[in-house]
């Protein structure tokens, strides 16, 4: 009752666009563990099956930002998945930013396991490869101090999220990693990263979540979207800019941000 009781607690400061200082003691989880335990109870909540995953604290700088020992996963629920054409509102978003992220879609279902799954492997069960843009959030108001099993809980700042077109073919051959990024919005210079700035290459973060929901016993699906995590300093957003990412030959994405 005390996980159901700190998922309520969120979910209607999430539906009432208010902000919360902190969970209370009694129901703040005291690990990792119990802190999935809460974010899995927002799945009922959603109308949709779930749309897919997000890897948020991928590089050592964002992990020291928010005092994480390491990644941490949230859920992609459907209603917070924008088409591109839509704009993104940031009506009662307190981080207001957009971050550039290569996505990917499965194409087969990765089920938990005891053996740890190779890169080969995870990759061989990805269907394409995409563009995207997250612009993540948390209720909780001091989210940078919240520490790592309260940000989980709060669904690792998973808010919205637009997915862009899949990649061209012979994107498999293309180096990740080394792969020249950079995100803007009209007037401003943008900001600029590269691939490997999620967990040092986008298929890694992708096999890091496979393991970690595997070690849950849960399974990454087919159909799911998987965003590996920002690959430049997060861009500060305000209504009506026009936010470009690009991410080298796996394409562009343009997103126009509203009130």
């Amino acid at each position: 009752m005390t996980q159901q009781a700190a998922s309520d607690l969120l979910w209607d400061h999430w539906r009432e666009g208010r902000l919360l200082a902190a969970l209370p003691p009694d129901l703040a989880p005291a690990d990792r563990a119990a802190a999935y335990r809460i974010q899995a109870l927002l799945e009922p909540r959603s109308a949709e099956p779930l749309y897919g995953w997000k890897i948020a604290a991928t590089s050592l700088a964002g992990q020291r930002h928010i005092g994480a020992d390491g990644p941490l996963a949230g859920r992609l629920l459907a209603e917070r998945v924008l088409p591109a054409d839509a704009p993104v509102p940031l009506a009662g978003n307190q981080m207001r930013v957009a971050e550039p992220e290569v996505a990917f879609r499965m194409g087969a279902d990765l089920p938990p396991r005891a053996e740890p799954y190779a890169v080969a492997e995870v990759m061989a069960a990805v269907d394409t490869a995409h563009p995207a843009i997250e612009f993540p959030d948390s209720r909780l108001e001091a989210f940078e101090r919240a520490g790592e099993a309260a940000l989980i809980a709060d669904n690792a700042c998973a808010h919205l999220f637009v997915l862009g077109p899949p990649a061209p073919e012979g994107w498999r051959a293309l180096d990740l990693a080394a792969m020249p990024t950079r995100i803007g919005a009209e007037g401003r210079a943008p900001y600029e990263g590269r691939g490997g700035n999620a967990l040092d290459d986008p298929r890694l973060a992708l096999t890091w979540l496979a393991n970690a929901l595997s070690g849950q016993g849960l399974s990454l699906r087919r159909g799911e979207v998987v965003t590996t995590g920002t690959t430049t300093v997060p861009l500060p957003v305000e209504a009506g800019d026009v936010v470009r990412a690009e991410l080298g030959r796996l394409g562009e994405l343009t997103v126009r941000v509203g009130v």
